[in-house]
């Protein structure tokens, strides 16, 4: 299907013309229409692809869940004594692509919380990677030399239950900010030239209005040693409506613009998010994908090769591939590392090395991103380096020069 993008110089459409987009881009026959016609049967169309009215109608309550749903005990109590914890949020696109039946669904274990999330394991933090330390003021964290995390506000569409900022999301939280907000991030930025990269995170940076986003990119574009800007977002998965010809049309005047795309699994790659990973490519917009391997949902070799066969297809470059955070409540969804390497190993040189990501971990207490890959240098033999490859094969490099350095 060939999809018309609204560039910045072409004037812009009526409301009877953006209808008909809307029309164009996800059309009547989408399976997940059916699910609109049973939950939300007052929405007509346009109202289902209109990412204000996803927001608008997320689910958040457990009344509206459980007509969606067969709750199981553990959800339905995680639900009804989660407290101050993370609120529950889910976009109604997003809760058509989940199983109403079965509990071990891997969508549904990523949005519906279990009992499992009010217990506290050993070496859970509600701030495992020390941000607050990192943090030289309100909204910002620096923990690179070079690049800093810009956290523009506390809404996400969709709350994943092992959030790692589950502690600055959601609630009251998600109240709008604004230039008001921003004013000290962006005076650090400028007072900085050593940041040459800033991250929008948050919360979703495209749960904004186009104005508030492009206003935010726009003060960044006039700070001289700010070279790159990036985006991480889930939108494209799991509000992929938010993917407008006016929002590309918008950021493509902001290059060099990156975006982080966090993916967990192949079921999320419908033909909806495959428009908007198209409609954003199309826009000269690297994309890069951001999954955390999590037990149950994708710690197996075949089913990570499928999403990231899948991403590749959809030009989304497989970046990270993260094990979990130990956030307050994640002990259901952490792997070993051993399952993490296995996957690591399963997927280099057995498939192209631009669907590899980079398996890391997010030191706790502010370490860092550090990369683990299996040990791959066997040893030496005299001049030789002896080297494993990814069939488990050992071979030689005549390393002379390292060799002689040794000696």
């Amino acid at each position: 299907m060939d999809l018309q993008i609204l560039y910045h110089n072409e004037p812009e459409e009526p409301p009877s013309a953006v209808r008909s987009s809307l029309r164009s881009v996800f059309p009547a026959d989408d399976p997940s229409l059916d699910f609109r016609r049973r939950f939300f049967p007052a929405a007509s169309l346009d109202n289902w692809n209109d990412w204000r009215w996803q927001l608008r109608n997320r689910i958040t309550k457990l009344s509206r869940l459980e007509k969606i749903i067969s709750l199981t005990d553990q959800e339905r109590q995680a639900l009804l004594f989660n407290g101050t914890g993370l609120p529950l949020a889910i976009t109604p696109y997003y809760a058509s692509l989940i199983s109403p039946d079965n509990p071990q669904d891997p969508l549904r274990r990523t949005m519906v919380p279990v009992a499992g999330e009010l217990i506290m394991s050993a070496g859970e933090s509600r701030d495992p990677l020390g941000e607050e330390s990192h943090s030289p003021v309100p909204g910002l964290v620096h923990r690179y030399p070079d690049r800093v995390l810009f956290l523009a506000t506390g809404c996400c569409s969709s709350y994943c239950r092992y959030c790692t900022r589950s502690r600055l999301v959601g609630g009251e939280r998600e109240k709008p900010q604004g230039p008001a907000q921003w004013k000290k991030g962006l005076a650090y930025i400028e007072a900085t030239p050593a940041i040459r990269d800033v991250l929008l995170s948050g919360g979703d940076p495209l749960t904004m209005p186009d104005e508030k986003l492009e206003w935010l990119l726009d003060r960044l574009r006039r700070i001289p040693h700010v070279e790159m800007v990036r985006i991480g977002t889930k939108a494209p998965i799991v509000l992929p409506q938010r993917i407008t010809p006016t929002l590309v049309a918008m950021l493509r005047r902001y290059h060099p613009l990156w975006m982080s795309i966090h993916c967990t699994h192949p079921a999320e790659l419908t033909a909806e998010a495959a428009r908007a990973f198209n409609m954003l490519a199309d826009a000269g917009i690297p994309l890069g994908s951001q999954t955390v391997l999590l037990a149950g949902i994708n710690d197996s070799v075949e089913t990570m090769k499928q999403l990231v066969h899948g991403l590749v297809r959809l030009r989304v470059k497989p970046y990270y591939l993260y094990q979990c955070d130990p956030i307050a409540g994640s002990a259901h969804f952490r792997t070993s590392v051993a399952k993490g390497l296995e996957i690591y190993q399963g997927l280099r040189g057995h498939t192209t090395g631009y669907a590899v990501p980079n398996y890391v971990i997010d030191a706790p207490g502010g370490g860092g991103k550090i990369p683990l890959i299996p040990e791959n240098i066997v040893g030496r033999d005299g001049s030789d380096l002896l080297l494993r490859n990814y069939e488990g094969k050992v071979y030689r490099y005549p390393d002379v020069i390292g060799a002689a350095a040794l000696s």
